[in-house]
C-alpha cells in the first residue's frame, strides 16, 4: 500500500511547484516509509510514498511508460489480486513487462482498455493516471471503498491525496468547515456521507466510482454499484459457492514478497480467514502462520456481558491458537496509553473518530509493525451477512434513522442553541438517510421482510462498512501496515447481496449461511459461537481519565470546542455518575466513555488543524 497525492492544472509552469509536491508527498509519509518519488509534466504533478509489498526492487512510483510521442504516468495506491491473470491477457496482446508488480500491470491494463480497464479489476485499489493521448488525468477507486481518495477542485485546479492532510498542504486548500460538515461530526460522525469530506472544499471519490479530468472539466461517474437479481442457489449450493469465494478470495489475498499475518479474536470471521490461511501456508509450504491479538490490562476484572458484547475473547483466541498452530502474539494495552493514543488516531484520520476504538487499533498496529508488513483482517462479515444485532431487533430495524446512531436527539441537544439552528441537525440526518434508502436497488416480487432487510444489508454496506474501513485504513497506514479485507472482495459482496433474508439465516442464527459454509473448517463451538465485536476497555480509569479530559477543556476559555456545545450540558453529563451507560452512543461499541473522548477529539482537531468555522 502506498500514499498518493499531486495536483492538475492546464495553466502555468509547475514545475515551479515542485517544493509544494515534495511537501504534500511528504505528509504521507507514514503510508510509505520505504520510498518516495515525484514527478512533474505540465498539467500534471504527481507525488508517491511507497510502502514495498510486491517487487520491492522495481516498483517505483511515480511510473512513466513511453510510447513513441505518447507519455502515460500512474501513482497507485493498492493490490490487484488478478495481477497474474491480466497480465498473461496482456502479453498475449503484444504487451511487455519491465517489472514483476502490479503497478505496471494496472498502467498497461489502462494504455490496452483505457478507462473500461477498471470493470477488468480484482482488487483494493485508488490511482490516477495522466494520457497524453487524451489529455486526461483517469482517477479511480475500488468498488467497495477500502483504499481512499479525496480531492479538490478549486479554480481549475484538481488537487488529489490519499489523506486530506496532504490536501490541506496546498494554498488553495483552506481548513474550512461551514454548517454540513459539522453536521457531519456531530450527528452522522463518527460515519461519513459518502462523497463528503468535512471540509468546505474537499470531496470524497465513493466507492465503485470513476473520474476524468481534462481541458473540458471534471466528470464523475459510477463504474459498479450493487444489483439486486434473485437468488437461483438454494441453501446447500449457495454455502458451496460461499466457499469456495472465500477460498479463491484467500488465495489471492496471501501472494506478497513479504511476510503476511492475520488478526485473530476468536470469532467467526477472524477464525474463518486465519484457517484458510493456515491451510494456504501449509499448502505452498511456507511455515506457520503468526497471529496476532489484542486486550486490555485488567479487563478481565471489569468486563460485563451485555447484548452488543456478550463474552470476552481470550478464552476463543486460545482455543484458535490451539487449534490451529499458530504462533501467536498477544498485546496487552494500559489506560494511559490508550488515552494518550487518542489525539494520534485523531490526526491518522484527520478528523475525530472512533475514540479508543481508534487508537487501540492504531496502538495495536503499530506492534504488528515490528514483525509484519501486510495484515489480513475480518472487516466487512457481518455488514454483508448480517451479524450485527440491528438486523435482529425490530426497534432497530423500525428506527427510522441509521441503526448504529439511535440517538440523534440527545447528540442534537448537546450542541449550542445558535449551532443546532444554523445546521438544524436532525434535518440535515433526516435527508442524509432518506437518500440512503432511495439509492437502494429494490427486486420485484420481494416480501415485504426480505425488502426491509435489503434496505437494511444496504445500509450497512455504503454507509456504516465505510467507517470501518476508513478506521482500519487510517489506523493501520498510519503505523506503515498494510491491511487486507477478504471479505471484501466484489464478487463475494455482490452475491451475499442477493442472498434472501431467510438463507442468510440458515439454522435461525445469525451469519447462518456463513457458518453453514465453514462447516469442517473451525470447531464447533468456535463456529457457532455469538457474535462479539472488537474488543474495548472496560476499565473505568479511562472514564476517568476522558471526563477529567473534558472537563479541563470545558475549563479552558480558549478551547476551539466551547462555542460549539452546550457546556452546560456536557458538564452536567460528565459529573453524572451514569456517564458509564451500557447504551450504545454510536454502534456496538461508542457509549458514554466514548463520547467524552470522541468530544476531546473533536477540540483537538480543531485546535490541531486550525479549523475555521463559517
Amino acid at each position: 500500500m502506498c500514499g498518493i497525492t499531486g495536483f492538475i492544472q492546464w495553466s502555468g509552469d509547475l514545475t515551479q511547484d515542485s517544493q509544494l509536491l515534495v511537501q504534500m508527498t511528504e505528509s504521507l509519509n507514514h503510508r510509505g516509509p520505504d520510498a518516495a518519488g515525484t514527478w512533474i509534466s505540465n498539467p500534471c504533478a504527481f507525488g508517491h510514498r511507497r510502502l514495498s509489498v510486491i517487487d520491492p526492487e522495481n516498483g517505483a512510483q511515480p511510473m512513466i511508460v513511453h510510447r513513441d510521442e505518447d507519455v502515460y504516468a500512474i501513482v497507485y495506491n493498492g493490490e490487484l489480486y488478478n495481477a497474474a491473470e491480466l497480465t498473461a491477457e496482456l502479453r498475449q496482446r503484444g504487451h511487455q513487462f519491465r517489472t514483476h508488480c502490479d503497478t505496471e500491470v494496472l498502467l498497461v491494463s489502462y494504455i490496452e482498455w483505457g478507462p473500461d480497464c477498471v470493470e477488468r479489476l480484482n482488487g483494493i485499489f485508488a490511482f490516477a493516471i495522466w494520457d497524453s493521448v487524451q489529455e486526461q488525468v483517469f482517477f479511480a477507486r475500488d468498488r467497495v471503498g477500502v483504499k481512499p481518495l479525496f480531492y479538490s477542485h478549486i479554480d481549475g485546479t484538481l488537487i488529489f491525496a490519499s489523506e486530506p492532510k496532504a490536501l490541506l498542504q496546498h494554498p488553495k486548500v483552506e481548513p474550512v468547515v461551514g454548517p454540513e460538515g459539522l453536521a457531519e461530526v456531530f450527528i452522522v460522525g463518527p460515519a461519513r456521507t459518502p462523497g463528503h469530506g468535512v471540509y468546505r472544499d474537499i470531496s470524497e471519490l465513493r466507492p465503485g466510482h470513476a473520474m476524468i479530468f481534462s481541458r473540458g472539466g471534471l466528470r464523475n461517474y459510477t463504474y459498479w454499484k450493487l444489483e439486486s437479481h434473485h437468488h437461483e442457489d438454494h441453501v446447500e449450493a449457495t454455502a458451496a459457492k460461499l466457499r469456495e469465494l472465500l477460498q479463491d478470495t484467500m488465495d489471492r489475498q496471501l501472494i506478497s514478497d513479504v511476510p503476511v499475518c492475520s488478526l485473530l479474536s476468536g470469532g467467526l470471521d477472524s477464525s474463518a480467514l486465519s484457517a484458510l490461511a493456515v491451510d494456504y501456508y501449509r499448502r505452498n509450504g511456507q511455515g506457520n502462520l503468526h497471529t496476532y491479538s489484542v486486550d486490555y490490562v485488567d479487563n478481565d476484572k471489569h468486563f460485563k456481558s451485555h447484548s452488543f458484547q456478550p463474552g470476552a475473547d481470550a478464552p476463543w483466541i486460545k482455543r484458535m491458537v490451539d487449534e490451529l498452530g499458530t504462533q501467536h502474539h498477544s498485546l496487552e494495552i494500559d489506560t494511559p496509553e490508550l488515552v494518550a493514543a487518542l489525539n494520534a488516531s485523531t490526526l491518522a484520520r484527520d478528523l475525530p473518530g472512533m475514540a479508543d476504538v481508534d487508537s487501540s487499533l492504531y496502538l495495536f498496529c503499530r506492534e504488528i509493525k515490528k514483525d509484519a508488513t501486510v495484515a489480513i483482517s475480518g472487516e466487512a462479515a457481518d455488514e454483508i451477512f448480517g451479524g450485527y444485532p440491528w438486523f435482529h431487533r425490530d426497534d432497530m430495524l423500525n428506527s427510522g434513522t441509521f441503526p448504529w446512531a439511535v440517538a440523534p436527539d440527545m447528540r442534537a441537544s448537546l450542541l449550542s442553541p445558535e449551532i443546532r439552528d444554523w445546521i438544524t441537525p436532525l434535518d440535515y440526518l433526516g435527508d442524509r438517510y432518506s437518500e440512503a434508502v432511495h439509492e437502494v436497488p429494490t427486486l420485484k416480487g420481494e416480501t415485504e421482510k426480505q425488502a426491509q432487510m435489503r434496505v437494511m444489508s444496504y445500509l450497512n454496506i455504503t454507509r456504516f462498512m465505510p467507517t470501518l474501513l476508513d478506521r482500519k485504513d487510517r489506523m493501520s497506514m498510519g503505523v506503515g501496515l498494510e491491511v487486507r479485507v477478504p471479505f471484501c472482495d466484489h464478487r463475494l459482496v455482490q452475491y451475499v447481496w442477493n442472498i434472501p433474508w431467510d438463507i442468510k439465516m440458515t439454522g435461525n442464527r445469525e451469519k447462518g449461511i456463513l457458518r453453514k459454509a465453514l462447516e469442517g473448517m473451525l470447531p464447533e463451538d468456535v463456529l457457532y459461537r455469538k457474535k462479539s465485536p472488537y474488543p474495548k476497555t472496560h476499565n473505568p480509569d479511562f472514564l476517568s481519565a476522558v471526563k477529567n479530559q473534558i472537563l479541563s477543556i470545558l475549563d479552558d476559555p480558549s478551547s476551539p470546542l466551547l462555542p460549539l456545545i452546550d457546556t452546560v450540558k456536557i458538564r452536567e453529563l460528565a459529573s453524572s455518575p451514569d456517564a458509564s451507560t451500557n447504551l450504545p452512543w454510536f454502534g456496538q461499541l461508542m457509549s458514554g466513555p466514548q463520547l467524552f473522548a470522541y468530544l476531546g477529539q473533536v477540540n483537538h482537531w480543531l485546535r490541531t488543524y486550525n479549523v475555521s468555522i463559517r
